[in-house]
């Protein structure tokens, strides 16, 4: 590979990305703009940014390294994603979700749900469960993207850390949300175009679409006795119903991260970023199509890297990426593609991994600074923008020092990890706040609270991923995790958690008060007349 070629490549695009920020801080003059980009946002920014910050090297690396070893089951997310996370979430949550936030005047997804309840501790406390479960999120994406500029400028890890999150940083802090967006919009296309390529031109080199699938599913006798145990029959086949993979899979991956979505307060936001509903109606296609092809391919892609590589070399992919299910797409990649491709496709990670970045850390600085730091220390004259700016900051500083902790291999369970902890936290309160008008302020608050504590026992006392790295549950039980009974200990903790969140909602609200009417009759203005038709 031509290091100075790409070098100019990657160059090239940061003085682009660089010039799209100024254009965001050129046109960022209040609060407003900061925090929702104006709340004028074309559809197609919108959309493609909103798949852009889902999408992050998780996608692309993590679980497209998953679908590597167990194959394409793991389309079955895809087909979520697009369901729920576009059209599920643009049409019955992004409608009521956009007139609602404009009635009660929110700029973030935390100020969204305090004003809704009338409460600013659920403000304060939906800013603090984001600014503690968000920066490990943050930290699994700056390592996918930090690893690729140490391997490819060889430098040491922690400058390529640094130095990816400075370039980010600038952006964010100096255009705020139309810095972020803009950018997206670049990033998602880059994204987009090149994972359409590695798809066809993989197609190609293994004799067509059906030449190529019948080949992998001729290739189920190769699965490794270890993976035959835990359910996996074929590259092409979902695993035995009721198989550990089987589990994991559909709780874990498809469920967790499928579901997850809903509640994500970075892509929350964008849905106040447009003026009518007619924009998130033009968006829902786009979203759609794009998320489709980022996801699908990638883990179509996944899944054939097994058939070229036993072709070229006699050895499944996680053989030749030496057991790290995060090296088998760059393996794939320097071993099948041409290098201009390699070239593009890098700024294909570099795109997925700072888009989703930048919002994150523009989450995380919302947060600290409007809804922790201005709640706590309440001043007319405070400047929101420069708080914010210093919470990104802040963020920022956080994420780097656990990037540098975190192991190897912790890219797509990092991801899943955060999607469950939103799902269970925030989601109850999200929809009864959009539809329930029996939800009170006091069930709102304990969902919240049940759902992340639950989460945090689940994570440190039962899920057997998780508790038994902590050595929580064996410092204190001597057992890695306290039910060892199968499926148990592999059931993702979205399963537990997320319903236990929504029955708390539903008794405390049952036996609390209710919001005040005339309040709630602010908060839906306009929002009776929608219609969720397309």
């Amino acid at each position: 590979m031509n290091t100075f070629s790409l070098g100019v490549v990657v160059i090239t695009y940061l003085l682009v990305i660089a010039y799209l920020g100024y254009v965001g801080f050129k046109k960022t003059k209040t609060a407003k703009d900061y925090l929702l980009g104006g709340r004028e946002i074309h559809p197609f920014v919108m959309a493609v940014s909103y798949g852009a910050t889902f999408i992050s090297t998780s996608a692309i690396i993590g679980f497209g390294g998953i679908a590597g070893v167990y194959g394409m089951g793991l389309i079955w997310l895809t087909v979520l994603n697009i369901f729920i996370g576009v059209l599920i979430a643009f049409v019955f949550f992004g409608r009521r979700t956009r007139k609602m936030g404009h009635n009660l005047d929110a700029h973030t997804f935390p100020e969204f749900l305090g004003n809704r309840f009338q409460s600013k501790t659920i403000q304060m406390m939906s800013g603090g469960i984001i600014f503690v479960a968000m920066p490990l999120y943050a930290a699994v994406v700056l390592i996918g993207g930090a690893r690729f500029i140490e391997s490819i400028f060889e430098i040491d890890f922690g400058i390529a850390l640094t130095f990816f999150s400075l370039i980010i940083a600038a952006y964010v802090i100096a255009g705020g949300l139309k810095g972020v967006m803009y950018t997206d919009a670049l990033q998602g296309g880059i994204m987009f175009f090149s994972l359409f390529f590695l798809l066809f031109m993989t197609y190609i080199k293994l004799g067509g679409v059906s030449g190529a699938h019948e080949a992998l599913g001729n290739m189920a006798k190769l699965v490794p006795e270890s993976l035959q145990a835990k359910g996996h029959h074929g590259w092409t086949a979902f695993p035995t119903m009721g198989s550990s993979w089987w589990w994991i899979l559909t709780t874990n991956i498809i469920l967790g991260v499928g579901i997850g979505v809903l509640a994500q307060p970075q892509l929350v936001v964008r849905f106040m970023t447009v003026k009518s509903n007619r924009e998130l109606n033009r968006a829902v296609l786009i979203g759609g199509v794009f998320i489709f092809v980022v996801t699908g391919f990638i883990y179509t892609v996944g899944a054939l890297s097994n058939l070229y590589f036993y072709r070229e070399t006699g050895k499944l992919a996680i053989e030749i990426a030496q057991g790290n299910v995060d090296l088998i797409i760059p393996e794939f990649l320097n071993a099948a593609m041409p290098e201009w491709f390699v070239y593009l496709f890098m700024l294909a990670l570099l795109s997925a991994g700072m888009s989703t970045l930048s919002s994150q850390f523009h989450t995380m600085g919302t947060s600290i600074g409007r809804d922790l730091f201005e709640n706590l220390f309440p001043r007319k004259e405070m400047n929101s923008m420069l708080i914010t700016r210093v919470g990104i900051v802040v963020a920022i500083l956080i994420s780097i020092i656990i990037g540098y902790h975190l192991p190897i291999g912790i890219v797509a369970r990092g991801t899943a990890i955060f999607f469950g902890i939103c799902a269970a936290a925030f989601l109850p309160a999200y929809f009864a706040g959009l539809y329930w008008k029996g939800a009170t302020r006091a069930g709102a608050m304990w969902s919240m609270g049940a759902g992340l504590l639950s989460s945090a026992f689940m994570l440190a006392f039962m899920h057997q991923a998780e508790s038994a790295p902590l050595g929580i549950s064996q410092a204190i039980f001597g057992k890695d995790f306290l039910v060892g009974q199968f499926p148990w200990m592999i059931i993702d903790p979205i399963m537990i958690a997320l319903p236990f969140s929504i029955l708390v909602l539903v008794v405390v609200s049952s036996m609390t008060q209710k919001v005040e009417a005339k309040h709630l009759d602010v908060c839906m203005k306009g929002v009776r007349q929608i219609r969720t038709g397309l």
